[in-house]
């Protein structure tokens, strides 16, 4: 028995259905303290104890002993050491395979067809890099990003929204060498949407500027390529022609509400807008203690470092919601997958990461929906 394929994917599956080990424990009677061992490699199950585990976790016993392949062109920075580095990139290696398996079978290979761009580093600055981008993805000039996740699915980046409770880290690309281009973008429910939103063209910059620094074994932080690849994010997703016209036209306004006006259009953090302004020359970094003191003087509160603020008064919705970052093809091709039998609905909710009634629920609105279209083109 491999104790250490068992350990990393009792956590994997754990971690993927947000159950703690009391969670766990409580659904399969497994104590806690067996739990904690296993996952920590330090004791070898009976079987029943297995059954028991895979029940709870709604998985065929031989799931527990698949091993996961490991991923070599990844570039998955932190600038601290995490603990749960290995579940992470076993997560993402699971779903890669899944996901090109789909594509395989159903014939629907996707090609990553910023590619070229590339070839151009070092030919443009980090912010050309970024208009070039735009250009290709048919992005106007001053044209805001409504759906991130939509606009990198179309380019042939695959897009991972995970949930891991961790503010270390907020997310990681894979090269084309292991399935990718591939993007995984921390979701949890403490990391504003506005930086998930971040995070991902943050890793885009990365795959278009760094392609040569993918390696997994590297964990370190290179803080001259985080630098080109949060200003990429930056002109990315404010294309200078479009901030300098919004912030203009909103010069009658205090300063909070110029950020928050630009920040909303262009579905940034208020962080961004403020780095936007220092980096053009248009104030200086005093701006900082300048926002932070008309913001407490305006609100009667001070905002938080990682605080992303929600509304500018109670009646208005300002915040973005969830939905503004979430992925639709691989889910699209789970749902194809079902509906042509190349998988079980047990296959399709394991892929999904969702109980099986949940999808079996979804399944039947997506059959509703279909019907009623058939209905209205025949009448």
């Amino acid at each position: 028995m491999n104790i250490n394929i068992l350990a990393t994917n009792l956590r994997r599956f754990r971690a993927g259905r947000r159950m703690s080990q009391m969670a766990l424990s409580e659904k399969s009677g497994v104590s806690p303290g067996t739990i904690k061992k296993l996952e920590n490699e330090r004791t070898e199950p009976r079987v029943d104890t297995l059954q028991r585990l895979a029940q709870a976790l709604e998985i065929p016993l031989k799931d527990l002993f698949v091993p996961v392949r490991a991923l070599e062109t990844v570039r998955f920075r932190s600038s601290r050491r995490m603990q749960n580095r290995e579940n992470i990139l076993a997560e993402v290696g699971r779903w890669l395979d899944d996901f090109c398996w789909l594509e395989t079978v159903l014939d629907q290979k996707s090609v990553f067809k910023l590619a070229g761009l590339c070839k151009d580093v070092g030919r443009y600055s980090v912010e050309e890099m970024a208009l070039r981008c735009r250009n290709k993805l048919g992005l106007g000039p001053s044209e805001p990003i409504h759906d991130i996740c939509g606009l990198l699915e179309s380019a042939g980046v695959k897009v991972l929204p995970l949930s891991m409770a961790s503010d270390s880290f907020s997310g990681l690309s894979v090269g084309e060498e292991d399935g990718g281009p591939a993007v995984a973008v921390n979701v949890w429910e403490r990391i504003s949407v506005e930086r998930r939103i971040f995070s991902a063209a943050h890793e885009l910059g990365h795959l278009l500027m760094h392609s040569q620094a993918y390696d997994v074994m590297e964990a370190g932080e290179n803080k001259e390529e985080e630098q080109e690849a949060n200003l990429f994010a930056g002109y990315f997703l404010m294309p200078d022609a479009g901030f300098q016209r919004e912030w203009e036209e909103t010069s009658g306004l205090g300063l909070v509400d110029r950020v928050f006006k630009v920040k909303r259009i262009f579905h940034v953090s208020y962080k961004t807008v403020l780095y936007r302004l220092i980096h053009l020359g248009a104030v200086d970094t005093n701006v900082w203690s300048c926002f932070n003191v008309a913001y407490q003087r305006r609100f009667n509160r001070k905002l938080g470092f990682k605080e992303e603020p929600v509304r500018m008064n109670p009646a208005e919705p300002f915040g973005l919601q969830a939905i503004d970052f979430s992925s639709d093809r691989f889910s699209r091709l789970v749902r194809q997958a079902i509906e042509e039998d190349k998988i079980s609905f047990s296959r399709g909710a394991e892929m999904l990461q969702i109980p099986l009634e949940e999808l079996r629920e979804r399944f039947s609105c997506w059959v509703a929906v279909a019907l009623e279209k058939a209905e209205k083109r025949a009448g």
